[in-house]
């Protein structure tokens, strides 16, 4: 875990499980790294990435003005599947939330997930912005499934 929170600390992408998918992870607040998840999954810049967090203490970093039921939703179902999207903080750049002024938030729960999230904030990382690895799929709108009309 310490050498893929260096390899992170470094700029570089690395790649974990969730309980939901495998995530293509970098340094949240490092625009080059996050611009590497975009090229290489082939995804549009003004598609939000979701910030990964070790703990509930790293929300209040990422998000502002939290209302009371982000916090009690996120002491219920964290760690887990559920992604909180509230108002960004300074922190969250235009380069995670695609321009817009929300982010996303989770606490994944899946032990090398948080282990590596714990390890990158042990020395000195604030999130790690990661979407599946997947590569990306246009919409719908612009490629039709097989069984729609064009």
């Amino acid at each position: 875990m310490a050498a893929a929170a260096s390899h992170l600390a470094a700029g570089g992408l690395v790649a974990f499980p969730t309980e939901t998918v495998y995530g293509l992870g970098a340094d949240a607040c490092n625009a080059t790294a996050v611009a590497r998840i975009y090229e290489v999954k082939g995804r549009p810049s003004n598609h939000p990435l979701i910030v990964h967090v070790a703990s509930m203490d790293g929300l209040g970093q990422w998000a502002r003005d939290i209302p009371g039921y982000a916090i009690s939703l996120a002491r219920d179902f964290w760690p887990g599947p559920m992604t909180l999207v509230l108002k960004r903080s300074s922190l969250a750049q235009d380069f995670i939330t695609g321009g817009q002024d929300t982010v996303g938030v989770r606490v994944p729960n899946h032990f090398v997930a948080l282990a590596l999230l714990e390890a990158f904030e042990s020395i000195g990382g604030k999130g790690i912005a990661a979407p599946s690895a997947n590569r990306f799929v246009r919409s719908l709108q612009q490629q039709p499934w097989p069984w729609q009309k064009k």
